[in-house]
């Protein structure tokens, strides 16, 4: 059975699902944009990868009653990964509301000369995977900074 204070196992499948988002972000097309529900999904995946990271945090901090330097290291670092990831939802958000404003716009328009407002959905999504691109580094370095022993 896994020791439930062990954070590898859940520090691995951050890492793991970083860069699988950032493989998903790689591979968004760039010449015309990515559709809104791609976009979608992709917020969703960042989410959740947020929503890991919060959860882990959480049990490790419930579980250091006294903590030492080392057990405040690792706090640090999943509390990194959680920013990294909602900030990362959050450039997300930012790309799907351009997105779907730029449709909009362009709908709505009368002639073939529209004005779409900017930064652009990929210059967000390009946001985006540098903070997933963190992810897995800052996983590797909780992992390696860990305390020996569980948390107290």
């Amino acid at each position: 059975m896994p020791d439930p204070t062990d954070p590898a196992p859940v520090l691995a499948r951050i890492s793991s699902d970083a860069a699988s988002l950032h493989q998903a972000l790689r591979s968004l097309p760039a010449e015309r944009g990515a559709s809104a529900s791609t976009l979608a999904a992709r917020l969703t995946d960042a989410q959740d990868l947020a929503g890991t990271a919060l959860r882990l945090f959480l049990t490790l901090s419930r579980q250091t009653t006294r903590p030492s330097p080392p057990d405040l290291l690792l706090l640090h670092r999943v509390a990194q990964i959680a920013k990294a990831a909602q900030d990362a939802a959050a450039e997300l958000t930012a790309a799907l509301a351009r997105a779907v404003e730029n449709q909009r716009r362009q709908a709505a328009a009368t002639s073939r000369r529209v004005v779409l407002i900017g930064p652009t959905p990929q210059q967000f999504i390009e946001s985006t995977t540098d903070l997933v691109d963190r992810i897995p580094a800052l996983c590797d370095a909780a992992s390696r900074d860990r305390p020996q022993s569980p948390c107290r």
